[in-house]
């Protein structure tokens, strides 16, 4: 269905003459859909960016109406949609989507996502997102509110960036040493995530909250650089 829609909505929008939001009118809307969520619930963790401040609103809302499970789930569902897609990523991050358009990629949305149609949390995102042709931060909101449930599961999440992606055994004997680090704490859940990153050259790059243990190839011949450059 989503496909269909790309292809169509790609054609109204290669016509279309709208223009991209001021900033000042972009930071409003975080702040109105931040404000019509408020509630005594705070999300577990500090997020930053435009995305991390709807997700953190969004979060706000669904703790107050109940439905945090709800909305992860389809927010999943929708950063899987977007990832098989690059297409529609493009088209929904179009500048020129016209009213008519931004409503019809809405309802495709709802209609394409398990239980966001029933959701008026998600549904309240989608518009406000779409009045301020920002749907393009959706995979972002998605990546960061499953930061955010991740904490208030409990989860602590290890980013372990790679030259090429790591086997099974080789992830299990990280996870078990980093769970036994002073980096997890008492009934903390480790989740270990595996990304690939061909620039790293080899080595890892351990990323648990917001500390970084460089261990790379890349950052050990930069440093090796700068030596040299500072001797010379």
């Amino acid at each position: 269905m989503l496909s269909r829609t790309t292809a169509s909505i790609a054609r109204a929008a290669a016509s279309s003459s709208a223009s991209i939001a001021p900033r000042a009118a972009i930071l409003s809307s975080v702040r109105t859909y931040a404000s019509a969520a408020e509630s005594s619930t705070k999300p577990p963790v500090a997020l930053y960016g435009i995305d991390g401040t709807y997700a953190s609103s969004l979060y706000i809302a669904s703790a107050k109406t109940s439905t945090l499970d709800t909305v992860d789930r389809s927010l999943k569902s929708l950063k899987q949609l977007l990832d098989k897609d690059p297409k529609l990523t493009n088209v929904i991050s179009s500048p020129t989507l016209s009213a008519p358009d931004k409503a019809i990629l809405v309802a495709e949305i709802s209609k394409a996502v398990p239980g966001a149609s029933g959701d008026k949390n998600f549904k309240n995102l989608l518009e406000v997102l779409a009045e301020h042709n920002r749907l393009g931060l959706l995979s972002g909101i998605a990546e960061k509110f499953a930061v955010l449930m991740g904490a208030h599961r409990g989860e602590v999440e290890a980013v372990i960036t790679s030259a090429q992606a790591l086997d099974q055994k080789t992830i299990s004997r990280l996870e078990s040493a980093i769970g036994k680090s002073k980096y997890i704490g008492q009934g903390q859940k480790l989740k270990v995530v595996n990304k690939v990153n061909p620039d790293v050259l080899g080595g890892l790059v351990v990323e648990i909250g917001d500390r970084t243990i460089d261990l790379s190839v890349s950052s050990k011949i930069a440093k090796l650089n700068k030596l040299l450059t500072d001797a010379l």
